[in-house]
């Protein structure tokens, strides 16, 4: 499902004398039509497309009327492209601000998932604003925000931006709907994303794909020989209850939902006329809704328990595990290796890689070659760009060699013979490869005790979201800011995450217009991506904490979407 269709289906364009609807596939348009509008991304690419139709059209002598629909923005470069192709007049050109699309009651997404490549890949800022015009839209609605927190350079860019549109804006006094945001940027926790998850929603994500809040399950889960687009939201009251659930515990929820469901059902026996007349206009109706879904969702977990309860599942939780605690590094290797050579995967085999890469502060430069070499060998050599654009974006490193050590090894070798400075480097090489994951990870015991036993059933913090291995960094960072009510007592913290930390005082008399519940509202917005997971925890936190988390992400990623964002054969 396209962000179009939830605003506005078939039926109701054809209501608007839309004849035809196509999707920009860059092929030639082959329409009766002599009027065409396109609603675009402004991609260059996308602008030279439309050029060439009116220019193939102008040769073969036909007259069309032409308009373009910019969303969310209108860029100059694409007008300019318009003009250097020679059809700037008579191309009509508009733009569509369209920012924010609601995907349930607390959850909205700005739909744009190429902000995280163009902005941490190509270093292109042109969504900044965007993102700060999404930010004002909601301060315009929900009154005042009385304290904005942020860390990454990205947020620091867009609160500019939205701080300048404030100021350019009318000033209207309102009541305060939310009361703290936060924004975040995706760079300053990779780790959560590229984790398997393990909750229901999340696993839904990553086997079927959910696309605007809408997922397409297959036969296998309909038990029919068609295919179900299904809403996927509050709404839906089997869902709302398992969503965040650790996936060992849906099965027993839907058992007992089934149990329950039948005792209804069982209830109509014995009923006399007026009782069974009663019964039908006033519950069957919901019970037959509720056995819909419940089928559904037991078709759709058993599907994902086919796929998910695999030996190679379960060696690949243990091993990023094993990761993410900082044990059995060479096995972890090795697992990879085979993992590779096996062709198990190519996503996987990337996401394990960036994994490894990121837990220890970069690969040692021999790991980093052996491994590459085997994934080109497996994948392809075409695959060299997308190790050069992981390598950009910061997922994949190679340590520099000698690096870490030089400074040791100096003041070692003034104090002692070569022999025993050498056997001093070696006990000393696991301390200065420490990561910056490493040590926030101790800083914000973000991996809980192993040798504790985590009751999934009963979660005691975030870390139940990955079976208790791991306490989701971006989230366990709004929850201390929001408790030191800013960064004081973080500076290590923020010098391990290289900085751009802000924490500043909204609106003057923000604070004031915010009263009651509204100061337990937080907004927190993700740059580059949030996934399903990360919801899932903020959602925890919130009834924890009694906070309400309203999150505003520019679009909803895992895994396989942050890694193909940045393979090689994208333009």
């Amino acid at each position: 499902m396209s962000p179009l269709d939830r605003i506005a289906n078939v039926s109701t364009l054809k209501q608007h004398e839309v004849d035809k609807l196509y999707k920009v596939e860059h092929k030639p348009v082959v329409s009766t039509s002599d009027q065409l509008c396109f609603l675009i991304r402004p991609r260059i690419q996308t602008v030279k497309w439309i050029c060439d139709v009116a220019n193939a059209d102008k040769a073969a002598g036909r007259f069309r009327r032409y308009k373009i629909i910019f969303t969310p923005r209108k860029f100059y470069a694409c007008e300019a492209m318009l003009e250097e192709q020679g059809i700037f007049g008579e191309v009509t050109t508009d733009e569509w601000s369209f920012c924010l699309l609601p995907l349930d009651d607390d959850v909205i997404s700005m739909e744009l998932p190429e902000f995280f490549r163009d902005n941490f890949l190509a270093g292109d800022q042109r969504w900044v604003r965007t993102a700060g015009s999404a930010l004002h839209l909601l301060h315009s609605l929900y009154g005042p925000f009385s304290k904005l927190y942020g860390i990454g350079r990205c947020s620091k860019m867009a609160y500019e931006s939205w701080r300048e549109q404030v100021e350019e804006g009318e000033q209207t006094a309102r009541r305060a709907e939310i009361g703290k945001v936060f924004l975040i940027d995706r760079d300053v926790d990779f780790v959560t994303p590229l984790c398997s998850q393990v909750v229901y929603e999340g696993l839904v994500d990553d086997i079927f794909r959910i696309k605007c809040g809408c997922v397409e399950f297959g036969p296998d889960v309909t038990s029919s020989d068609k295919s179900l687009k299904v809403m996927l939201n509050s709404q839906d009251k089997v869902f709302n209850e398992i969503r965040n659930e650790h996936f060992s515990n849906v099965f027993g929820f839907l058992s007992q939902k089934a149990r329950n469901l039948q005792g209804a059902y069982d209830k109509r026996r014995g009923m006399d006329i007026k009782q069974m007349k009663a019964f039908v206009s006033e519950e069957l109706k919901g019970l037959k809704q509720e056995h819909r879904l419940l089928s559904m969702h037991i078709g759709a977990s058993e599907s994902i328990m086919k796929k998910k309860t695999k030996q190679d599942f379960q060696e690949l939780l243990k091993t990023e595990h094993s990761l993410l605690e900082g044990f059995e590094i060479r096995e972890s290797i090795s697992f990879l290796e085979e993992h590779i050579s096996r062709q198990v995967s190519m996503m996987e085999s990337l996401r394990l890689l960036c994994l490894l890469s990121i837990t220890e502060n970069g690969l040692l430069p021999k790991d980093y070659r052996s491994l590459k070499a085997q994934y080109l060998q497996s994948y392809g050599a075409d695959h060299l760009l997308t190790f050069s654009n992981l390598r950009q974006a910061g997922l994949l490193a190679e340590q520099p060699a000698g690096e870490a050590l030089s400074a040791m090894e100096s003041k070692v070798g003034k104090l002692v013979n070569d022999k025993t400075a050498g056997k001093l480097t070696d006990a000393f090489s696991s301390l200065a490869r420490k990561s910056n994951f490493r040590a926030l990870s101790r800083k914000l015991n973000l991996v809980p005790k192993s040798d504790e036993e985590y009751d999934l059933r009963v979660p005691r913090d975030m870390a139940y979201i990955f079976s208790g291995a791991y306490v989701l960094l971006s989230c366990k960072l709004v929850e201390q800011v929001l408790e030191r009510d800013g960064w004081t007592g973080m500076d290590e913290v923020t010098r391990l995450l290289n900085g751009h930390e802000f924490a500043v005082t909204g609106s003057s008399g923000a604070d004031a217009r915010t009263q009651g519940d509204a100061r337990r509202v937080v907004l927190v917005m993700f740059l580059g991506g949030c996934t399903f997971s990360e919801i899932s925890a903020l959602r925890f936190l919130g009834r924890e904490k009694g906070y309400k988390f309203i999150v505003v992400t520019t679009a909803i990623t895992n895994s396989s979407r942050l890694i193909e964002s940045l393979l090689g054969n994208q333009i």
